[in-house]
């Protein structure tokens, strides 16, 4: 009963701060509901027993990517009058593309793979059980090959972010081999100048 309770609590907080993230209009206040959302989410897989995965929610998402998105949202100077603009332009096409989201989870959700009798709550484990040295038994045994691919696309989507950022643009680039060999008399120049009468020593 309480797990139950627990369950149907974070989850009205989680839709909640979902759907504020969208509707808000400070960056920064969105940003946070998002932080609300991520914690949300982590305390429903703690109440499934997935330990692991809750921790690593909170403190790679809310810990790191989340300060990151505050530190960058806070930096830049957004024009919060202009992005106001073009609500009402797109408004039917953003009303458009959510009803399709709408018809397409009622349709996916109401199917039979989707009941609780199909997907019942996992069963309770002894005190000794390892949720961590499971999930690296099932990533490196059963799912040893998608883990692989997940790996080699986010590191060829690491290179293609370094690709561009090293594209020729109109920045000055520094050498670090001609720096080294720089000497005194190219940088320092000593001018000597005649003293003005009358001037103070």
């Amino acid at each position: 009963m309480i797990l139950q309770l627990s369950f149907y609590l974070f989850s009205t907080v989680l839709v909640a701060s979902a759907m504020m993230v969208v509707t808000v209009r400070n960056p920064v206040k969105a940003a946070l509901f998002l932080v609300l959302a991520f914690f949300s989410a982590a305390c429903i897989w703690m109440t499934l027993e997935a330990e692991f995965l809750s921790i690593v929610l909170i403190l790679v998402y809310v810990g790191a990517v989340m300060v990151l998105f505050l530190f960058v949202v806070m930096m830049l100077d957004i024009d919060i009058a202009r992005m106001r603009e073009g609500f009402a332009k797109y408004l039917p096409v953003g009303i458009i593309v959510a009803l399709g989201l709408i018809i397409e989870l009622v349709v996916v959700l109401s199917g039979k793979a989707f009941q609780l009798a199909s997907m019942p709550r996992p069963v309770g484990h002894d005190a000794d059980y390892s949720n961590t040295k499971e999930l690296g038994r099932l990533l490196y045994t059963d799912y040893v090959f998608p883990f692989e691919i997940a790996g080699l696309i986010l590191l060829v989507a690491i290179i293609a972010a370094i690709s561009l950022t090293l594209r020729r643009r109109n920045t000055k680039y520094q050498t670090p081999g001609n720096q080294v060999k720089v000497v005194k008399s190219d940088r320092l120049k000593i001018i000597k100048m005649k003293g003005q009468p009358g001037a103070e020593s």
